[in-house]
Formats: C-alpha cells, structure tokens, sequence
C-alpha cells in the first residue's frame, strides 16, 4: 500500500510543491503492533509507478516488495524537474561542472538536512517504524546513488546501511575518497554498490574509478556487496532488476 501526498520543499529557486510516497509493507495492518525499517530514497517519482516516473518506467518497488512480502517501509521524495539541471544541485554534496548544464555550487549537505530533519522525523510519527541507526536505510541511483554514499559516510549516525545504484562517483572523486578516508563510522555499516557493464563508457577511466572506491570503502571496515551488472545499463529497468540484490543486502541478518 503506498500513500502519495504533496509536501512544501525549499528547493534551489525557491520553495516548491513536491511529491512525497510512503510504502507500507503487506503484513502493516495485519500485524498492528508491528514496527519496521524505514528505507529513504531520493527520485521518489521513479521508484513505485510507471505513471509517475520522469522516463515512463519506474522500479516496480510496490510490485516486488508485495511479491516477496518485504518486511520494510520505504519512502521516497520527488526530485526538482527544473528545466536547468537543479536536480544536479540537489543530489550534489560538492561543487562540479557539467558540460551540459555548466557549474554547480553542490546543495546536498541541505538536501539531506531536510531528509533528517524533516522528513525522517515525520515518517516516524505517522508510521510504525524503527526509527533507531540500525534499521534506518537509504537508497538511489545515480545522482541518487552518490547521495546514498554521502548519506551513508557523512550521516552514519543516522544511516546503518545504504544502497548505491550507478553511483556518480565521477562528480568530485577526491572529495568523495577524502569523505570515506575520515568518516567517523559506528560498527556494521552495510553498502550495496554496483554499476552497469554498459555503462563505463559514460566516463572516462569508470571501471578503475568503481574499483578504487570500493577499495576505499573495504579498508574503512564496511561490509561492501560490489557488483558489475552484466549487460546492466543507466535506466530504471535495470535498476528494478537489482532489487533482489538490493533488499537481500540491505535486510540481511536483521531480526525483524
């Protein structure tokens, strides 16, 4: 069952109306005394419904979490749809260039102080959840997925385990390395990371670049699930193959 409303967002132009969803697993209303991991997502437009997502596919998230029967609410918020790249910004913690849309100062340190300050605070009063590190997920792909990696390193405190789907490692290399060097890090942190075979001649050096920040991140003790997609490519349709991989990482050895 999915819930789908619109919150008041402080966007890059300025504050703006955006949707928000929220899953919640079969066995919700079943269980009523029952509480649950929350996983946070970042393009919640893409991630339930064919319908609603910006390519006309979506993740398929509701079909498989209902098929398997998934024990784990997942919220998710709309990215901007600014015609000049904001969505750049916002799921950017560092300032990059872009030869498309040109420079961008990086807005994801206050992307991710209204996911914890505000969004998460309100999922956990209106839902059963667990709100506590350990059961506290978060997830995307792409610009999504370095926002995952930044939430992950920089927020640990409040992120346990993360998900990062063709993970755009490529924005600020450095910095990023820099931020798992000197991340204070509370034991069991779990990342799920892969890249598409497909999709290493989207930039240059990509297959070294994906190697070497896995190394990083195994020498800061986290227990890394690296994986190369075969044939897996930049889309929604590839990602919502991975969901298997995802959940069985992000939901393995919980006792819920």
């Amino acid at each position: 069952m999915i819930h789908k409303w619109s919150v008041n967002y402080p966007a890059v132009n300025g504050w703006e109306q955006r949707d928000a969803y929220v899953y919640l697993p079969a066995m919700y209303d079943e269980e009523p005394e029952r509480r649950f991991p929350v996983l946070y997502m970042f393009d919640g437009q893409n991630v339930f419904w064919d319908e609603d997502a910006t390519y006309g596919k979506s993740w398929g998230m509701e079909a498989f979490l209902d098929e398997y029967r998934l024990p784990v609410i997942v919220a998710a918020l709309q990215c901007s749809t600014g015609a000049n790249g904001e969505r750049l910004s916002e799921y950017s913690p560092y300032r990059f260039d872009d030869d498309h849309y040109g420079h961008f100062e990086g807005r994801g340190k206050s992307t991710m102080n209204w996911f914890i300050h505000k969004f998460k605070p309100y999922i956990d009063r209106n839902a059963r959840t667990l709100p506590d590190r350990e059961h506290t997920f978060i997830a995307g792909s792409s610009m999504g997925g370095l926002m995952s990696l930044y939430a992950l390193f920089q927020y640990n405190a409040v992120f346990s385990r993360a998900a990062a789907l063709s993970p755009s490692i490529w924005v600020a290399p450095q910095k990023l390395s820099a931020l798992v060097g000197r991340a204070t890090l509370a034991p069991g942190a779990v990342l799920y990371m892969d890249y598409g075979s497909e999709e290493f001649g989207n930039h240059d050096g990509m297959r070294r670049s994906f190697a070497d920040f896995g190394a990083k991140v195994l020498s800061r003790g986290v227990n890394l699930t690296q994986r190369i997609v075969p044939g897996g490519d930049h889309s929604e349709a590839s990602w919502e193959r991975q969901l298997p991989f995802v959940f069985e990482t992000l939901l393995y050895g919980l006792d819920i």
